[in-house]
């Protein structure tokens, strides 16, 4: 019997799922915040501790939990799967604040609110298994909102096919994308708040 081939809508779907993932819309976001506020050499100072200290790790645990059959998927689908996730993520985001601390004698306002999300995904978890590549990329839109506004509807415009594609895929419920896009505006709101007020 012949495999049954993926839709072409299942396929894009795909695509646009595993490119906007967490790490690379985070990524995108961390180049492009440092092209428009810093300098070549202040941004590679900025850039390469939260290359080193979070995205690297972050993909060698994803790649060796996968091979070692922990992981399902690199999008670690599964509930029960995604509490290490979190906690691993969360330790190197605390890492990474607490060398910035020492380092500049300030705290990352970005990092902190990113360690804000993944606790409030984390608590949901034990509900709801909520979509963090749409709760990511929605507050990546706040990020980039704070920065120059049209990039930022642009990237909320992301942030809803990301969502779509998520329920495409099966990989979640229209609920969890519902509730993972919810936790991302109310900490998105505040952040833009705090950001607000910071600068006056």
């Amino acid at each position: 019997m012949e495999e049954k081939r993926p839709s072409l809508i299942h396929t894009f779907s795909k695509i646009i799922s595993d490119f906007f993932n967490p790490l690379i819309s985070l990524f995108i976001f961390f180049i492009y915040m440092s092209i428009q506020v810093y300098s070549l050499k202040d941004s590679l100072l900025y850039f390469l501790p939260i290359l080193l200290m979070i995205i690297v790790p972050v993909i060698i645990w994803l790649v060796w939990n996968v091979k070692t059959g922990r992981y399902t998927n690199m999008d670690v689908s599964n509930r029960v799967q995604r509490k290490t996730l979190y906690i691993f993520i969360a330790a190197c985001v605390v890492t990474y604040l607490i060398f910035h601390y020492i380092k500049n004698g300030s705290i990352d306002f970005v990092m902190l609110f990113i360690l804000i999300l993944l606790f409030a995904l984390q608590i949901s978890n034990f509900f709801i298994k909520s979509s963090m590549h749409t709760a990511f990329n929605v507050f990546v839109a706040a990020l980039f909102f704070a920065i120059n506004w049209k990039m930022g509807l642009l990237w909320l415009g992301i942030a809803s096919l990301v969502g779509v594609t998520r329920i495409i895929l099966k990989r979640h419920t229209v609920k969890e994308v519902f509730m993972g896009a919810g936790i991302a505006i109310v900490v998105s709101f505040i952040y833009l708040y705090c950001n607000i007020q910071f600068q006056h």
